[in-house]
């Protein structure tokens, strides 16, 4: 996984969340068939992402744009990753 600076897919999450851990697969299993780069950022370690998300974690961003929250569609996903930034 890359930095959350450098990773096209970002998933915001909290542990203790299964529908975090389903979305974590889906796009570690998407963004290894594109080749991109992912990375899983805890929200409960930043009060400000805590304030900013609460309950509507998992939250997945694609190039810096809020992308999907609470699931992942693998295909919309893999749409947007075929688009280059």
């Amino acid at each position: 996984m890359a930095h959350a600076d450098d990773a096209r897919v970002v998933v915001y999450t909290r542990q203790g969340c299964h529908l975090c851990e389903i979305a974590e697969q889906q796009v570690a299993e998407v963004c290894a068939a594109t080749g991109d780069t992912w990375v899983r950022v805890d929200i409960d370690d930043d009060p400000d992402l805590r304030a900013r998300f609460t309950e509507q974690v998992p939250v997945t961003f694609v190039d810096g744009a809020q992308h999907d929250f609470w699931r992942v569609d693998p295909t919309r996903l893999q749409k947007a990753l075929a688009r280059r930034r």
